[in-house]
């Protein structure tokens, strides 16, 4: 049987022994001023969380994809990240990439066993054809998930970077992984539920390891999603509203910035500030590898 009375997301929490009696606003209450443990307790991991999104950015600068694998929540939640960034960020779908034990079918419907398997673990990498440049970071809110351990271990016979991010200290993931997180929220409301705290901590921390990291890469400029796919109408005004706000331009010049950059943002910003081509606004976002701000400081000095 399984030990997990050392684990802080196991144990009873005080707050909430009579929450089955709560009122309904009682019950909202205590689960928001829980809530607020998920936040703080990302405080002390920030020296960490620096360490492997410098690690990730590095990744991804050179080729590399960020691979999230977890079990149940943290594998959900892991899939969540990957598959917004492309559509946020401009990326390829391969870029940033969400395992989840039991396959992708697990997202909606748990598969029984299959978070207890350290083989498949190792088997959903060798699939993806794990390589040196990629970095893998666990999920784990116990610490001791063994389809992510089996990952984390082949991650490492691979030559692959590997991080972690888990919601208890001490565990058997941070034992066996320096670069792990311990975000520990405490204990849930309700007893066990990592779906809860632990949950909102790790998302968290997934808004800021896959932003942070497209900042480092150039997909960001000022506070502005610059190479956001207009793949819809909601979008396309916004990649219109993110040209005149950076820009100072009409929403007519920005249409046709657009149009003349083939939809692409951070071209059509280039091509504005510079009063250039679509080609020559190119070849000089490759000079400062994509970074907007790179190419606004060398002309104004």
């Amino acid at each position: 049987m399984v030990d997990l009375s050392n684990m802080s997301t196991e144990r009873v929490n005080p707050n909430t022994v009579e929450l089955s009696s709560m009122s309904i606003r009682e019950a909202i209450e205590v689960i928001n001023r829980e809530n607020y443990n998920a936040v703080s307790c990302i405080e002390q991991q920030y020296e960490m969380l620096e360490k492997v999104i410098e690690i990730t950015s590095e990744a991804l600068e050179q080729g590399g994809r960020i691979i999230y694998m977890g079990a149940g929540t943290s594998g959900r939640l892991g899939l969540l990240d990957a598959v917004e960034c492309p559509p946020t960020f401009g990326v390829d779908f391969n870029t940033v990439i969400g395992l989840i034990a039991g396959g992708e079918n697990a997202f909606v419907k748990a598969v029984e066993g299959a978070e207890d398997s350290s083989e498949l673990g190792a088997e959903d990498l060798k699939k993806i054809g794990l390589n040196e440049k990629d970095v893998v970071i666990g999920l784990a809110a116990s610490g001791r998930t063994p389809y992510v351990i089996g990952g984390l271990e082949y991650a490492k016979a691979a030559g692959a970077k590997y991080c972690a991010v888990v919601c208890n200290k001490g565990s058997e993931i941070g034992r066996m992984c320096p670069l792990t997180i311990e975000a520990e929220p405490g204990p849930e409301v309700l007893t066990g539920s990592t779906r809860l705290k632990a949950g909102t901590t790790t998302k968290l921390i997934l808004n800021m390891i896959s932003t942070i990291s497209m900042i480092r890469i150039g997909k960001i400029y000022k506070n502005y999603m610059v190479d956001v796919k207009m793949s819809n109408e909601k979008l396309i005004t916004r990649g219109i509203n993110i040209v005149t706000a950076v820009t100072g331009c009409t929403a007519e010049e920005a249409r046709e910035a657009l149009e003349k950059s083939g939809g692409r943002v951070r071209t059509a910003i280039v091509m504005l500030l510079l009063g250039c081509e679509k080609e020559e606004a190119e070849s000089a976002l490759n000079t400062v590898n994509g970074r907007i701000q790179n190419l606004v400081k060398e002309g104004q000095d």
